[in-house]
């Protein structure tokens, strides 16, 4: 819903590409981080049996997040205003990901921590920046 109602209609076109493109990542990350027995996901509600890692989040919540990163990352603005972005909205998801690990059954960590999603988010964000610039430099310049 997030999605519907924060994208602008002339921009649906950099929203499917960050999207995309955060899906192709989290896939990775998410496979990598599952397969190798640091995080399980013991209440899935889609794909159980083919897929250990969190459908719902990996491939539409994440995704949907960086999106609206991206459309709104402030271009102009000095670094720590840009550095202050990146911290905020990682920080929202490890936060809420740590609550989700301490007071529900949807995330347990075996061998992770915080830090480690602060920062693979962090890493994920920055990926998808410098993907989101390289592929729409044109725009920006016209």
């Amino acid at each position: 819903m997030l999605l519907f109602k924060f994208v602008p209609r002339n921009r649906i076109r950099e929203a499917h590409v960050s999207f995309l493109f955060k899906q192709l990542i989290t896939w990775l990350f998410g496979l990598l981080v599952v397969e190798k027995n640091l995080i399980s996901y013991p209440n899935r509600l889609f794909f159980r049996k083919a897929n250990r890692s969190s459908f719902t989040f990996e491939y539409f919540v994440y995704p949907a997040l960086c999106t609206l990163f991206n459309l709104y990352y402030p271009e102009k603005p000095h670094i720590v205003k840009k550095l202050i972005y990146y911290l905020f909205h990682t920080s929202i998801i490890t936060v809420f990901e740590t609550f989700a690990v301490k007071y529900t059954n949807l995330i347990q960590y075996k061998k992770w921590t915080w830090y480690w999603s602060f920062i693979t988010v962090w890493l994920t964000y920055y990926l998808s920046r410098i993907y989101h610039s390289w592929f729409f430099k044109n725009l920006r310049t016209k």
